[in-house]
């Protein structure tokens, strides 16, 4: 549904990325998942199941902004050829 990646690059340190996804699950509850850690490298998820969309959205900006404040840096928008 709606998906935002961050990336922080460090010197003398392996990048790192950060994902924030909201997403209808498979009992069209809505989903936030959260995936972080070094990028080329299996990362660590977490998701939390909200009960409407408004609270999962108001969530998802509070883990987008915190990224941010870390550092992360939004990756540029690619569209997909279908």
């Amino acid at each position: 549904m709606l998906s935002c990646l961050f990336y922080r690059a460090r010197p003398a340190r392996r990048p790192r990325f950060y994902r924030v996804e909201i997403t209808y699950n498979l009992l069209e509850e809505v989903s936030v998942l959260r995936e972080w850690g070094v990028a080329g490298r299996p990362g660590r998820s977490l998701i939390r199941i909200y009960g409407n969309l408004r609270e999962a959205s108001q969530a998802a900006d509070h883990w987008r902004d915190n990224a941010v404040r870390r550092g992360y840096q939004p990756t540029p928008v690619q569209s997909v050829a279908t």
